[in-house]
């Protein structure tokens, strides 16, 4: 059985819990802690890839998902004092417009607001509409007043910022900015937050593992269950797996939206990203799983996407890989689940752990 209890809560304290690429420590702590509370000995990669194995003896399949999310950096600073960003990872600058932040400075933590130049439609009147959605048009609104300014700030200062162009607040060029998730777990099952992508993913596994441990099961087959660092910048599965690992599931967001067929209700397997086509047995197996365990799917493919198993191959890991989904809307922008779609996954990922190794080509 799948404890969907403990999945929600893992998935709530994950997305709530910043780890911005670049800055993913804290989420791998509390990930390594709920895993050795089950009784997996977790281990790390130089780089700070943290990995269980289920099973006994060496690893001969891996399941990876992503605990970084996007974020954005300070990159300098504006006449008026406020910090310059840029996106770390790949998402637009209309969904970081309006969003909660906190910046990480050599010093402490600063919260604020990311808003674009002209914010204010009392001062700026239309041309708040007419301003382009893009990262050089975006600053951030600290909630704090820098040394030196009182209530009433004197001519040497404005809005909290110096003129003089001093760093403001102890922000540097390089802190690290974290998005406020502001998760939304509805009645009716639908899960709405930023950065589903992949702290969903990393909760299915989370809750897999756990029905092991619940069990008391261990698979025929060890398996290496990874949680990777950096799948936002393209090389989150480059390193770190078994030397007698040969089969590689990457479990990440599907989707939704028009020519998709990945459904809120369901797991997705996928047949390919733009990198091409996964391995077609190891895909088959997924089917097959999913018709014998009665696991509500649909198949799939993504033209803009890839994921840790594209990296791997990229890297030069001798692995056949595949894909398997849970249903996103709006992915890298205010993305949207459904906790049905969660269950799905997570039993297919049960199931996989649970078979047999896919016989190698002849």
């Amino acid at each position: 059985m799948i404890d969907t209890g403990y999945l929600q809560r893992c998935l709530e304290d994950l997305v709530n819990t910043p780890s911005p690429v670049g800055m993913t420590e804290r989420a791998a702590v509390k990930v390594a802690a709920w895993l050795e509370t089950m009784g997996y000995r977790v281990s790390y990669t130089r780089r700070g890839v943290l990995s269980v194995t289920i099973g006994e003896g060496e690893p001969k399949r891996a399941l990876a998902a992503h605990i970084d999310t996007l974020g954005a950096m300070v990159t300098g600073f504006h006449p008026n004092g406020r910090p310059k960003l840029r996106n770390t990872g790949t998402w637009a600058a209309r969904f970081a417009e309006g969003a909660r932040c906190t910046i990480f400075t050599d010093t402490g933590e600063l919260r604020g607001t990311i808003l674009p130049l002209k914010a204010s439609g009392h001062l700026f009147n239309t041309e708040v509409d007419t301003q382009p959605a893009d990262w050089d048009n975006l600053e951030v609104r600290i909630d704090a007043f820098s040394e030196g300014d009182g209530i009433f700030p004197q001519s040497s200062t404005m809005s909290g910022h110096r003129k003089d162009k001093s760093i403001p607040f102890g922000v540097n060029v390089g802190d690290v900015v974290a998005i406020d998730a502001q998760p939304e777990f509805l009645e009716n099952g639908f899960i709405v937050s930023r950065h589903l992508d992949d702290k969903a993913g990393v909760a299915c596994l989370l809750a897999a593992l756990k029905h092991f441990s619940d069990e008391a099961i261990s698979p025929s087959v060890p398996a290496q269950v990874m949680f990777t660092i950096s799948e936002e910048v393209g090389i989150g599965g480059t390193h770190g797996f078994g030397e007698q690992v040969q089969e590689l599931v990457a479990v990440d967001n599907g989707v939704t939206g028009p020519g998709q067929t990945t459904h809120d209700a369901a797991a997705t397997i996928a047949f390919r990203d733009r990198t091409g086509p996964f391995d077609l047995p190891i895909t088959r197996h997924l089917l097959a799983l999913a018709q014998a365990n009665n696991i509500a799917h649909v198949r799939d493919t993504f033209r803009s996407y890839r994921s840790d198993s594209a990296a791997a191959i990229d890297a030069g890991w001798d692995l056949r890989v595949g894909l398997i989904c849970f249903s996103l809307d709006a992915s890298h922008g205010w993305e949207r689940t459904h906790i049905k779609s969660l269950e799905e996954l997570t039993k297919l990922i049960i199931a996989y752990i649970g078979s047999e190794l896919v016989p190698l080509p002849v």
